[in-house]
């Protein structure tokens, strides 16, 4: 991640009368030079500054991707605008269900309107969608308006295909079937100044039957652990306390790489470094969660107390469907593990209702896990048949009528739970990273505790992006009203 200063210097170096450079990230560095003379000229032609609009569909790789689309986009001169009724539209898509599919379409049917109107809109389509063949030959033949698309692999490419969209006048698609390059340093807007995701790998390996992703995002590439480290430090002394590390299966880091490294390895020297308070991660695959990762977690003091480990299914035969690696049994002896060493750890879980084959007492063994884990919140999801995965094509799917009872059954219980846990810390002292001023009623900050429970309470603006010490007063379900507390220095 390079700031704004750093670009400049690096735009003064660079000549728009030579070739580009074939080494990345210098060539795209050279075509956001050239995009911004572009977007220079369009500004003039049309008398007025130019705006665009990022939309993030999916998961917070995603969400990170959308941070480096919008710093190309605003180096190259966009300001941000707040609907698509700006100059440069971007869907950064997912695929995870096919109705996630369905949105982006509809959404595309009100992008059309507007670019009738602003004929020199730009209109681009990313993100794991774009890497199903059937989705782009769709594109081209009933979207036709849309600009540029391009996949997950080469995100990185933005700034040269915005370029070659602006020069060719017509539709680029540029969508790769995989790579093994991993380019960073590129500019990117944080949405929190104090907090900011970092990629740690990317892809996948483990092909569980009803997931999409490794097809989209390919297989499991880490990044260098000295490239980690080394963005780690620019974003603390850029005034970022917290970080969040993101790949599809982060526990699995470092298996790639020529000299391989662990993730607790890598956790080791991220803690060792001055300024980051807090270090979040995910996702876990629990087949991959090792001793020596709890042992790391339950000495460090940034690490925060919440871990969300997907279970999917508390049938050990559904998991064998599902393509899980892991039992029912193992599962809990994790669990366990987790517990014992950090007894005040948030667990958190995604859960799959009706997957096929899925029989009733199938679905009690699922029932069975969530009494004997007790979650602090689950994410519940009815399965979704996803074409081109292996559980599309299986037998016994489960009746729509079947599946509404459990998902019904399974939402009250997580709920109960969950509710009945989430008033545990009611009366004792939390350290609070303050996030925002709060929506219903300016007077209340808000902000989240380790455990990433919500807390409000009264407060100045001057505290967001700030570790605080907050009393936990009362607890109102699914967070927390508090009393900021003031020490001898701050009265």
């Amino acid at each position: 991640m390079l700031d704004k200063e750093k670009t400049e210097e690096i735009f003064q170096n660079i000549n728009l009368n030579e070739p580009a450079p074939e080494k990345e990230p210098d060539r795209q560095y050279y075509f956001m030079k050239k995009a911004r003379l572009y977007v220079q000229q369009l500004k003039q032609q049309m008398g007025r500054e130019l705006t665009f609009f990022v939309k993030t569909f999916g998961c917070q790789m995603n969400a990170r991707d959308s941070e480096k689309l919008t710093g190309i986009l605003e180096t190259i001169g966009y300001l941000p605008a707040d609907s698509e009724k700006a100059d440069f539209v971007v869907y950064n898509t997912c695929t995870v269900r096919e109705n996630a599919n369905n949105k982006v379409y509809g959404k595309l049917g009100y992008l059309h309107g507007y670019k009738d109107k602003n004929p020199e809109m730009m209109i681009a389509l990313c993100g794991c969608m774009m890497q199903e063949e059937t989705v782009v030959e769709k594109l081209k033949s009933s979207y036709r308006f849309v600009d540029l698309i391009f996949g997950t692999h080469n995100i990185f490419q933005f700034a040269e295909l915005i370029v070659k969209s602006m020069e060719e006048k017509q539709m680029t698609v540029e969508i790769w079937e995989g790579t093994e390059q991993i380019v960073e340093n590129l500019p990117n807007e944080r949405k929190y100044p104090f907090k900011s995701g970092v990629n740690v790998m990317y892809g996948c390996n483990n092909f569980c039957s009803y997931c999409i992703v490794p097809y989209v995002r390919g297989r499991e590439r880490s990044r260098q652990p000295e490239e980690i480290l080394k963005e780690i430090r620019s974003f603390a002394a850029d005034g970022v306390v917290e970080i969040m590390l993101l790949g599809q299966n982060v526990n699995s880091y470092g298996k790639t790489l020529e000299h391989p490294v662990t993730f607790a390895a890598l956790l080791r020297e991220i803690e060792k470094i001055k300024g980051i308070e807090r270090i979040r991660f995910m996702t876990s695959h629990p087949k991959d969660l090792s001793d020596e990762l709890i042992e790391v977690m339950a000495a460090s003091e940034k690490i925060c107390r919440h871990i969300h480990l997907p279970l999917q299914s508390g049938s050990s035969r559904i998991l064998n469907q599902m393509n899980r690696h892991y039992t029912k049994e193992q599962y809990l002896e994790l669990v366990e593990k987790i517990r014992t060493a950090m007894p005040d750890m948030a667990i958190t879980t995604d859960i799959i209702v009706g997957f096929p084959g899925e029989t009733e007492e199938d679905f009690e063994e699922t029932m069975d896990v969530v009494k004997k884990v007790g979650y602090d919140s689950a994410f519940t999801f009815v399965y979704s048949k996803r074409t081109g995965t292996p559980a599309a094509i299986m037998e016994n799917q489960v009746s729509e009528e079947t599946v509404k009872d459990r998902f019904g059954r399974l939402l009250a219980a997580v709920q109960e739970i969950a509710s009945e846990k989430s008033g545990r810390f009611t009366g004792t002292c939390q350290k609070i990273l303050v996030e925002t001023v709060n929506e219903q009623d300016d007077k209340l900050l808000t902000g989240r505790m380790s455990n990433n429970s919500v807390v409000h309470f009264k407060g100045d603006a001057s505290l967001i992006g700030t570790i605080v010490d907050v009393a936990l007063k009362e607890c109102k379900g699914f967070y927390y009203m508090g009393e900021l507390i003031l020490h001898e220095t701050e009265k």
